[in-house]
């Protein structure tokens, strides 16, 4: 019977796996579109229908490529760097809370926050082992903004967890039968986006590739298939941040199928913030992380333990 179990958990594992990086390729698919009707034309329409196979074609393409790397680099941390960054953002989604209890578990905001914390590692490498100038001011800007806006995600999870006393996901689910959180947090909810976005690298926060100044960032050097699990892990963080983001203020039924079309709401909210938004100033970043967000999510934190302390003094 446990061998059973393992084995199911094993393949859900690898379905939830294979599920996501479709999901990546049309999401990247519907950037392209997305940006294309921004900016008053088609986006990739040439491939099969509407271009649809469009991210299948780019794939094979990376994938195909010769795989180079600069002769002083650093090589076995360059070439391990992207696949250990795919494999952690691909790791978060065991977090997911399903109702039949197959993966998630009680601790999933503690797993979040460790995953999320190891990828600045990945990316650091990636910028440091190119051996590159620039692929090393755009990892040490990248680490920066990261770290930075950590700080308030944590501060807005702990915030949560005050209020539904609990570390599990699936929690989120039960205190949220009536009213979505975001009715009673609405600064918290646009502090969680914007931080996100600065979490994510993407603009007005693409600091890590500001393509004026430091070519492509720590990614520089990178091509064919590093570049293309760069990209992947990107796009899968996008996707899982705008999932943690419905399952903590939109109601997080995921047996409803609302909640993926709040989902895909959510992700192009990411995409309609690239299209129109200009790139900020790395001062105002680093402004707006430790000046105007930390504040803000260390008073909500305050408030929140002050209503639990008063309700508790009331029923006692």
């Amino acid at each position: 019977m446990f061998k059973f179990d393992l084995l199911f958990s094993v393949v859900c594992m690898i379905l939830l796996v294979i599920c996501v990086l479709v999901g990546v390729a049309f999401l990247t698919l519907l950037e392209r579109k997305v940006l294309g009707y921004i900016q008053i034309r088609k986006g990739p329409n040439k491939v099969g229908f509407m271009g649809i196979p469009q991210p299948f074609s780019d794939a094979i393409k990376l994938f195909s490529k010769e795989q180079t790397y600069p002769l002083l680099s650093n090589y076995l941390m360059y070439y391990y760097s992207p696949i250990m960054s795919l494999f952690l953002s691909l790791f978060l989604w065991l977090v997911i809370p399903y109702s039949m209890n197959l993966i998630s578990f009680n601790l999933g905001m503690l797993f979040f926050l460790c995953c999320m914390s190891l990828g600045v590692y990945t990316v650091m490498i990636a910028g440091w082992s190119s051996n590159s100038k620039y692929s090393l001011l755009g990892g040490m800007r990248a680490i920066a903004q990261t770290i930075s806006y950590e700080v308030s995600l944590a501060l807005i999870l702990m915030s949560f967890l005050i209020l539904i006393e609990s570390f599990s996901l699936l929690d989120f689910f039960k205190y949220q039968k009536f009213i979505w959180m975001i009715f009673l947090s609405i600064p918290l909810g646009l502090v969680w986006f914007v931080s996100s976005l600065a979490e994510t690298n993407r603009t007005p926060f693409d600091f890590a590739e500001g393509e004026s100044e430091l070519v492509s960032g720590f990614n520089v050097e990178y091509s064919s298939g590093g570049f293309a699990l760069i990209f992947l892990s990107e796009y899968s963080s996008i996707l899982f941040m705008s999932m943690l983001f419905c399952i903590m203020f939109l109601g997080s039924n995921l047996n409803s199928f609302f909640f993926f079309l709040k989902m895909v709401f959510m992700s192009f909210m990411f995409l309609w913030v690239r299209g129109t938004m200009p790139r900020y100033r790395y001062d105002k970043l680093m402004y707006l992380a430790w000046k105007s967000f930390l504040p803000l999510s260390l008073n909500y934190l305050i408030l929140y333990i002050g209503m639990k302390i008063f309700i508790f003094s009331i029923l006692i």
